[in-house]
This record gives structure tokens, C-alpha cells and sequence, in this order.
């Protein structure tokens, strides 16, 4: 099949680093391997971090004339996709394209990774919220990353066979470093890592809550590195700067090659995720051979295998993912069978095997339900 793909949270090989740009690449990747010739849609992204009346009338504008564009193209039937796939669908990065593409081509319409928030229907989300759900209600088949998407859509969609699972996966995990069991000095401090974007929101929320979740458990033996830049670092080297001299490194923006060798170069990684998607980099971790401490927040059950390979505290809950941290920090044995746990997980179950069949699962399902829905339609 000829395949059009879009991503409206951020622009398709814009380069800038991220776990859901990543995905993205890895979709791709996957639709290729099937032998799908892949068109990357030529449109901006919609993300909005705030709610923006301007800002969203603008990217309307901009979506249609990119929907005008592609119509008068893909009049002539060769140039014409046969299936339109959407990366990300929610109310900070509606889908202002697919849907109207589709509908006009009658063409099958595929998403990955929407969400809907019924609570943002009431304020000044509401339009983007109206936009995102038109989309999700369009699509024929939505493929759902994590439990908490699922549940979200389930409300909307009452045919279950609309929705099937797509559990996070990585590609490539044969070529992440692996972590050194190698015995060290018992006075070695423990080395603890985290890897994200130095961004407002949820990121910096994270790095804050780090810093806090830390100085509980100061009078342990750690170090920790931290990968990423963006305009809050100068805030978030201020939220750590009360820990012990020569504590926290601060290496900035790496990478992925680099990002890798770090991971295997530590003992533990340590993010809350804070309402996280999901986080690839977690996965990567685990490649690694790094046990992860998390939050049980957001998408984050869905990249670990809970008490198997991460110790996850409560939502929010700072002496309790201290406690976990602490617990990582005092027992090598335990890190170790997590560590290795955690290396079998993403290799042999996050591996892309499981995506590949799913995926291919999705296509020929999106295909023939929407030819069913053409037939019930038909005069």
C-alpha cells in the first residue's frame, strides 16, 4: 500500500531529540519493512503548549491549505495514498489533516496513541479538544499504546474491535551497550541516571520533583547524571543545587549513540515520569540492563514490568519513590536481578516482534472495516 503519515505533535524528522519523535521513526520503520511505500505528510505540527485562540486559528489555516494542496494532487489516482496513518492525536496536537483527507478520498484512516479528555471540553481547550475527538471518532481502527489511552477511547468507541493494543516497543535493542555486572569498591557511590528535555510542563515538573524525591535520601552513597538541555535548565540546576557539591552532573544535550553508552555506563535509572505518555527512554534503560525507580503515574506501566523490572511508587508521592530509590541504592543483589530482568524484557518482549505482527494485524483490519463501512453505506 501506498501509506500517508502524519505526525501533529511534532513535525516529522524535525531532528530534535525526543521519545515520541523516536516512535514515530520506529512506525515508519515498520511500515517500510512490510513493504509500504511511506509519504510523510508535509504539514507543520499543531501542538499547542497553552491554550491559544490565535495560535489555533492559525494552524487551522495552515491545515487546510496543506489539505488543499494534497487534494489537487492527489486527484490523479496514482499520486493517491491508499490508507492515511495518524501519529498522536489530542487536544494539545489535534489532527487537523487526516480526517479531512480521508473523508474526502474515502480513504481507510489509522491512529497511534490518541487521547481524549473530556474534562477540557469545558474552558479554553475546548475547541482543540472538539478537533482532537472528530479526529478520533473518524478514524477506523486506533491502535492504543497504553491502558490509560485505551480507557479514554473505550468511552467513545463502543466497537472494541476499533482498538487494539500496541504495547511500546524499541527497535534495535541488539545494539544498546549493555551495563557491566562487574563487581565494584563497597564504597563506590551508586550511579544514578536520567535522561529528558530541559522543557516547560512536564518535563521540568519532573526534574523538580527529582530534586526533592534526592535530598530525602542525601545521606546515601549516589552520583547522578543528567542528559538534556532546553530553556528550563537554568531553573532545574537551580532545584538541585542544595544537594551535596560534586553530586549531580549536568552533561546536557547528547546524542542517542552517546545517550546508549551513558545508560550502560550507570547502575540505576531514576525519572519520575509525572503524567509521562510513556517514555521510550525507559525501554532503552532497560535494554541497557538498568532496574528503573518511577512513579506509577501516567503511561509509565506500560514501558516496565511492575516489581519485575522497576520499583514504582504512587503518583506523586516523593517519600515513597525516595523509599524505592533507597531501597535500589542499599541492595546490590536486588539491582542486579532487576538489571537483568529488565535487559530480557525490552530484548525479547519490547523488541519490535510483537509490534511487527500487531501492526500488520491493524492494516488489513483498518482496510476491511472501512470497505464494510462503504458497503453499509452504499445505495
Amino acid at each position: 500500500m501506498k501509506i500517508a503519515f502524519h505526525t501533529p505533535l511534532n513535525r516529522y524528522g524535525d531532528g530534535a531529540p525526543s521519545g515520541d519523535r523516536l516512535m514515530a521513526r520506529q512506525l515508519v520503520t515498520l511500515l517500510e519493512e512490510f513493504g509500504h511505500a511511506v509519504e510523510i505528510l508535509p504539514a507543520e505540527r499543531s501542538f499547542m503548549r497553552e491554550p491559544d485562540p490565535a495560535l489555533l486559528a492559525a494552524r487551522k489555516q495552515a491545515a487546510q491549505d496543506v489539505v488543499a494542496a494534497l487534494s489537487e494532487r492527489w486527484q490523479a489516482p496514482a499520486a493517491r495514498p491508499d490508507l492515511i496513518f495518524t501519529y498522536h492525536c489530542h487536544y494539545r496536537a489535534p489532527d487537523l489533516i487526516g480526517p479531512a483527507l480521508a473523508k474526502r478520498f474515502d480513504l481507510p484512516f489509522v491512529v497511534a496513541e490518541a487521547s481524549d479528555a473530556q474534562k477540557r471540553f469545558d474552558g479554553p481547550w475546548a475547541e482543540a479538544a472538539a478537533l482532537a475527538r472528530t479526529a478520533i471518532l473518524r478514524a477506523d481502527l486506533h491502535l492504543c499504546m497504553t491502558e490509560r489511552d485505551r480507557e479514554g477511547l473505550a468511552r467513545l468507541i463502543p466497537e472494541p474491535e476499533r482498538m487494539i493494543d500496541l504495547p511500546p516497543f524499541l527497535l534495535g535493542v541488539e545494539e544498546v551497550p549493555q551495563h557491566s555486572a562487574a563487581p565494584r569498591g563497597g564504597n563506590e557511590p551508586v550511579r544514578l541516571i536520567a535522561v529528558a528535555m530541559m522543557r516547560p510542563g512536564n518535563k521540568a515538573a519532573c526534574y523538580v520533583f527529582l530534586a526533592r524525591t534526592l535530598a530525602r535520601i542525601a545521606d546515601l552513597p549516589w552520583t547522578l547524571t543528567l542528559i538534556g538541555d532546553g530553556p528550563e535548565r537554568a531553573a532545574i540546576e537551580a532545584a538541585f543545587a542544595s544537594l551535596p557539591p560534586g553530586r549531580v552532573r549536568f552533561l546536557g544535550r547528547r546524542e542517542r549513540t552517546d545517550i546508549l553508552s551513558q545508560l550502560a555506563a550507570h547502575d540505576l535509572f531514576v525519572w519520575p515520569g509525572l503524567n509521562e505518555a510513556y517514555g521510550v527512554v525507559y525501554l532503552e534503560a532497560q535494554a541497557a540492563g538498568l532496574p528503573v525507580a518511577a512513579l506509577d503515574s501516567g503511561g509509565v506501566p506500560a514501558v516496565v514490568a511492575r516489581d519485575r523490572t522497576a520499583l514504582l511508587a504512587p503518583h506523586g508521592d516523593e517519600a515513597a519513590l525516595s523509599a524505592k530509590i533507597g531501597q535500589l541504592i542499599g541492595d546490590s543483589a536486588l539491582r542486579a536481578r532487576m538489571g537483568e530482568a529488565a535487559r530480557d524484557f525490552a530484548r525479547q518482549e519490547r523488541n519490535g516482534e510483537s509490534a511487527r505482527a500487531v501492526l500488520a494485524t491493524a492494516l488489513s483490519a483498518a482496510v476491511a472495516r472501512h470497505g464494510r463501512k462503504a458497503q453499509e453505506v452504499a445505495p
